[in-house]
């Protein structure tokens, strides 16, 4: 059974960088595609970042020229670099890999921007 866990949250100030890990327990980023989801307080989840098997990525608006999705297959890990950081990106992290058997999903990582 594929596990995801994402890692690299934390408290930042804005303008900042981070750099989240989303880590998985089979070799799968290679064979399907990765999205990061982030959801604030009181918000639905929504779309931040995806990376396809063969590599493309593509970003949502607000996250665009700030995040860069990348991965390490040798790791099995996906990344999410995010720089120039804000408040409003204040959320829990998710990475999710959707397989036609199951939609896998990591457990979350808090990212906190302070102004």
């Amino acid at each position: 059974q594929v596990q995801l866990v994402e890692s690299g949250g934390g408290l930042v100030q804005a303008g900042g960088s981070l750099r989240l890990s989303c880590a998985s327990s089979e070799r799968i980023f290679t064979t399907y595609t990765t999205y990061w989801y982030r959801q604030a307080p009181g918000k639905q989840r929504e779309f931040v970042a995806v990376i396809a098997s063969g590599g493309s990525a593509n970003y949502a608006d607000p996250v665009k020229g700030r995040f860069t999705i990348s991965r390490d297959n040798a790791k099995k890990t996906v990344y999410l670099q995010m720089n120039s950081l804000k408040p409003d990106d204040t959320a829990v992290y998710f990475c999710n890999v959707p397989t036609p058997t199951r939609d896998y999903w990591g457990q979350g990582t808090q990212v906190t921007v302070s102004s």
